[in-house]
């Protein structure tokens, strides 16, 4: 039980629901190598390692799950990032830079309401520069996180009514 939504939902390596769990084992390996291919990948594009890391430092904030706030912010430290890199995984931050601001919002908005997100969402990053395959890196970016959230959340649920 090393990887990320195993530790994170608290569950203990010895309890009976960490066993049921182990039964499916392969779906919490995807979901770890996941992880790494959504944050580390060994070609990150226009969006470094500690872009990404903050970018999940935000999105941890908006669902107000500290623990995730403190794994990402770990990651983003590992990343050494510069100062706007840093200030992104702030909520109240508010970016100068066009490129940076629609990244942003993107995230934001996505996370947080993805009902609301339409093609023009995608075209106000293409208008600040971010290029295709960036658009697609930062959606699957959020996508993930998102999704790992939930998954630790769900975990968390089942582990406190065990």
């Amino acid at each position: 039980m090393n990887d990320v939504v195993l530790r994170l939902s608290g569950i203990d390596p010895q309890s009976e629901l960490a066993k049921v769990i182990a039964k499916r084992a392969d779906i919490f390996e995807l979901t770890e190598k996941t992880h790494d291919a959504a944050l580390r990948p060994s070609d990150p594009g226009g969006l470094s390692h500690a872009m990404r890391a903050a970018i999940a430092c935000r999105i941890a904030s908006l669902n107000d799950d500290a623990a995730f706030r403190d794994h990402f912010g770990a990651m983003l430290d590992q990343a050494a990032p510069d100062e706007t890199e840093r200030q992104v995984s702030d909520l109240d931050f508010r970016a100068s830079d066009p490129r940076i601001s629609a990244l942003i919002r993107h995230a934001d908005l996505v996370a947080a309401n993805p009902r609301a997100a339409s093609g023009r969402d995608i075209e106000l990053l293409r208008q600040a520069g971010i290029v295709e395959a960036d658009v697609v890196r930062l959606s699957e970016l959020v996508a993930f996180v998102s999704y790992q959230i939930r998954v630790v959340a769900g975990l968390r649920l089942m582990r406190q009514s065990a």
